[in-house]
């Protein structure tokens, strides 16, 4: 992990999600119990960079058991009106069929945790060992 990864964590959410190492705040968020949010959007991001010749049905399935579904190992956060959208387009999902939840689900993490992690003990101790570098 580079310094400048590091102090670049600061400047956005975006900028952080965009890292290769996102373990850091894979790991606060786990401790906050909020790791889904972040889980949910990678998948997303992964669902929507799949070549049109694979199976998104069953990408698709996996991640609404995952994530969304009523009482699902990792249930994210969303009103039912989202989720009966997500529900009915299972049967043929296109690339976007997650990306009203995906929006919330950053929202919430760029209103809520991101600004607690930039505030964590964690993040401040490796800013101030990557900018004393």
């Amino acid at each position: 992990m580079a310094p400048v990864d590091i102090v670049s964590w600061a400047e956005s959410l975006d900028q952080l999600l965009q890292c290769k190492s996102l373990l850091v705040f894979e790991e606060y968020l786990r401790s906050e119990y909020s790791e889904e949010n972040l889980l949910f959007y990678l998948d997303c991001e992964a669902f929507r960079s799949l070549p049109p010749e694979s199976d998104r049905t069953a990408a698709a399935r996996r991640i609404y058991r995952e994530f969304v579904a009523i009482g699902a190992p990792r249930q994210i956060n969303i009103n039912c009106v989202t989720r009966a959208e997500i529900r009915a387009s299972l049967s043929d999902p296109g690339p976007d069929c997650f990306s009203s939840a995906q929006r919330r689900v950053h929202s919430l993490m760029a209103q809520d945790s991101y600004p607690r992690f930039l505030k964590s003990p964690v993040y401040q101790a490796l800013r101030l060992t990557a900018t004393s570098t």
